[in-house]
């Protein structure tokens, strides 16, 4: 048989229809636990696959499910339905505690992102310790941004897609205002600034005080 003869094996180089393209995210998304972007599934599956277009039809094929495909920042994951959450539930509730300074910190970091610390000092009035933004970093809430290019080039804090996907967030604009966050327990009713002085003193003695953040 000649070569022009003989069959091609167009397989090699074509992509998969894409109903196997939304097989290939929907097992990549179920097995990883950590939310995955385009990129990283573009770099996964053959080549020549769309991975974002998969992922269209498969956030319409889950719609209304158990589990959705939702994303979170840039990246995309299968999470349980909002509304199902409680099914989750623990009978033992763990309860994880942050500080009134580290929940004020995350709060300016949150809705005021990429801010430096000299910014965060001056919103909330006092001095942030080292411990509070250890914490949040060690929490993988927040991480290292860009440094600003002015005198001394601060590096600023921004919120990680950890934090996203904890809260059930796409993006920092997804935020709850002032009033939920209150309800939450996030923010407490401060008395108005200059009725009274917080000291550093005081600052770390919320360290010791510790205020509910949320219950898992």
């Amino acid at each position: 048989m000649s070569k022009k003869d003989a069959p091609r094996n167009d397989s090699l180089f074509e992509a998969p229809p894409m109903g196997e393209q939304e097989r290939m995210v929907e097992a990549i998304l179920f097995a990883t636990a950590d939310p995955v972007t385009v990129t990283e599934l573009t770099g996964r599956m053959p080549h020549g696959c769309d991975p974002a277009e998969a992922i269209a039809h498969l956030r319409k094929r889950y719609d209304g499910r158990g589990v959705n495909v939702v994303r979170v920042g840039d990246a995309w994951a299968i999470r349980t339905a909002g509304d199902l959450g409680f099914l989750m539930q623990k009978e033992t509730v763990e309860t994880r505690k942050l500080s009134r300074a580290a929940i004020e910190t995350l709060a300016i970091v949150a809705y005021h992102q990429p801010v430096t610390r000299a910014e965060i000092e001056e919103i909330r009035g006092v001095s942030v310790s080292r411990g509070t933004i250890d914490q949040l970093i060690e929490l993988e809430w927040i991480r290292l941004g860009r440094r600003r290019m002015t005198p001394g080039r601060p590096v600023t804090f921004v919120v990680t897609q950890g934090f996203l996907d904890h809260f059930g967030l796409e993006n920092a604009r997804d935020l709850p205002g002032l009033k939920e966050l209150r309800s939450a327990g996030l923010l407490e009713n401060r008395p108005p600034p200059g009725t009274a002085a917080m000291t550093e003193a005081e600052d770390a003695d919320d360290d010791e005080d510790q205020t509910e953040l949320f219950e898992d």
